[in-house]
């Protein structure tokens, strides 16, 4: 019995280990709505390095990172930086524009349904996560990073954020073909 237990969980973690979001990937379309009602396309960043912060309005580790994120926005913006902050906690339609006033946010954050965020993030929604949940995507509309459903304290961290957004906004934008 007890062989058959380990067996099921030896199973059960290469299964898990299995459905990680595979890095890198292209950026799938993802909207959001921003609290006046104005949707959002992630599309419309491509040329931009962009943070996507998938957040609980309620969730202090992500009102801290998302007044990281406003200092990162006025910090490398004018480099072609974009945070983006989309809310997917209970009643979150009703809950961002407070979110925004308390955390002082500078950059876009708005709401959208629990499934299509899971489904962005490439995670089963039967299985545990923790938030803010970050994606960085480069110019090119590629994910390059993104932190893993039970969290990574080193994605997390402000030095390893940086190195991760600076090496990004070094590389260059998609060539655009010229017509002659």
């Amino acid at each position: 019995m007890r062989r058959m237990i380990l067996v099921s969980i030896v199973l059960l973690a290469f299964a898990l280990a299995a459905v990680a979001a595979e890095i890198p990937r292209r950026a799938p379309e993802f909207a959001f709505q921003l609290p006046g009602g104005q949707q959002v396309l992630l599309s419309g960043y491509r040329g931009k390095v962009v943070l996507l912060e998938m957040l609980y309005t309620t969730c202090p580790h992500c009102q801290h990172s998302a007044q990281m994120l406003s200092r990162f926005s006025k910090e490398y913006g004018p480099r072609g930086f974009q945070p983006l902050g989309v809310a997917f906690n209970d009643m979150a339609s009703l809950l961002v524009s407070d979110f925004i006033k308390q955390v002082q946010a500078n950059f876009p954050i708005g709401y959208a349904p629990r499934d299509p965020v899971l489904a962005f993030l490439q995670h089963p929604s039967i299985l545990r996560f923790v938030v803010p949940q970050m994606v960085l995507v480069d110019r090119k509309g590629m994910i390059r990073g993104q932190t893993a459903a039970e969290g990574n304290e080193a994605f997390y961290e402000e030095k390893s954020l940086r190195a991760k957004i600076e090496a990004l906004l070094k590389e260059p934008a998609a060539s655009s073909k010229k017509k002659r």
